[in-house]
C-alpha cells in the first residue's frame, strides 16, 4: 500500500470513528471546567471551594460535540432549503 492511500485510509478511519462518538454521545465533558459546571477555587487556608458558574457550558458540565453541531446545523439549514 503506498504512503498516500495509507495516509487516506488512515483519516478517513479516523474521521468514521469519530462521527459515531458524536452520533452515539452527542455531550462531552466541558473543558473548561471538567465536567463540574463551575470553576474550583481554594479559600486562603488552601481548602477547595466552589467558584464561579461556567459559562462556556452554563453550569451543565456538558456540551455537544463540534462534529454534532456541525451536523446539527447541516441539518437544519438542508430543512430550511427543501421546506
Amino acid at each position: 500500500m503506498t504512503p498516500i492511500a495509507l495516509a487516506i485510509a488512515y483519516l478517513l478511519t479516523i474521521t468514521l470513528c469519530y462521527a459515531g462518538v458524536c452520533a452515539g454521545s452527542p455531550f462531552g465533558t466541558c473543558r473548561k471546567c471538567n465536567g463540574f459546571g463551575f470553576a474550583t477555587t481554594t479559600d486562603r487556608k488552601g481548602r477547595p471551594k466552589r467558584g464561579k458558574t461556567c459559562r462556556r457550558c452554563k453550569g451543565r458540565g456538558k456540551r455537544v460535540r463540534v462534529g454534532r453541531w456541525l451536523f446539527n446545523r447541516a441539518q437544519r439549514i438542508y430543512r430550511e432549503g427543501t421546506h
